[in-house]
């Protein structure tokens, strides 16, 4: 929209009040109601670029990105979310000329925002970018169980069942009370003992034709063997 435009938004009751009545100020909406907004764009203001900012007003953008990509995973907005994270840490990835004390202030937004994105990723079925967001946690902090455990995850799912291993054993040396992590383990292991029955069917399925099949060339053998030249007597 431009300045001074106005719009007519049309809200499924999905993403207005659901099943619910609401009492609003001029009418009550009924449940599962379509809502519809008269907008008019007044203002705005044009957010400023990483680049434009001084150090503070870089940490106070990506902390306020963080929280709107929050909000949106909240309300399952997902893919919105996975944006908001990805706005924060680009407000902060490059730290050169923030303090010492800002330093471990930006290391810890850098870490949730890219934790909370590998949430989303593994929510979109994006795994290799699940996996990536966590492996580059463990690079700045290598004993994150939260990084290990969402890795695990998405490993799981990429079929990398000996690294999805080698993540849950360490964070359950980390945090071994850690519930999440167990559950999980369990899902690895049902994972393996359903690709080892489809792996042994499969090679079962593989052997018994190759079996048939060298049976079937042993009789054609056989049968050439059995079988006698025709002899014309001449004399006849």
């Amino acid at each position: 929209m431009k300045k001074g435009e106005v719009a007519l938004l049309t809200i499924p009751p999905e993403h207005a009040f659901d099943s619910r009545e609401s009492k609003q100020d001029l009418a009550v909406v009924p449940p599962n109601s379509i809502v519809y907004y008269e907008v008019e764009l007044v203002s705005f203001e044009k957010e400023k670029e990483s680049w434009d900012m001084k150090t503070e007003e870089k940490i106070e953008a990506a902390g306020k990105k963080k929280e709107e990509g929050n909000a949106l995973f909240k309300a399952g907005n997902i893919a919105r979310a996975s944006k908001r994270f990805e706005k924060a840490a680009n407000y902060i990835e490059y730290d050169s000329s923030f303090s010492e004390e800002e330093k471990k202030q930006v290391k810890a937004l850098k870490i949730s925002c890219k934790l909370n994105n590998a949430a989303c990723k593994l929510k979109l079925r994006d795994y290799k970018e699940a996996q990536k967001l966590c492996t580059k946690v463990l690079e700045m902090e290598s004993t994150n169980v939260k990084a290990l455990y969402r890795r695990a995850q998405a490993y799981i799912q990429l079929s990398d069942f000996d690294l999805a291993e080698l993540d849950i054993k360490k964070a359950l040396e980390l945090d071994p009370n850690n519930r999440d992590v167990k559950a999980e383990y369990k899902v690895l292991k049902e994972k393996v003992k359903e690709y080892n029955k489809r792996d042994a069917k499969f090679y079962g399925n593989m052997f018994a034709k190759w079996s048939k099949l060298e049976h079937m060339e042993a009789n054609k053998g056989d049968k050439k063997q059995d079988a006698q030249p025709m002899v014309i007597d001449s004399a006849a």
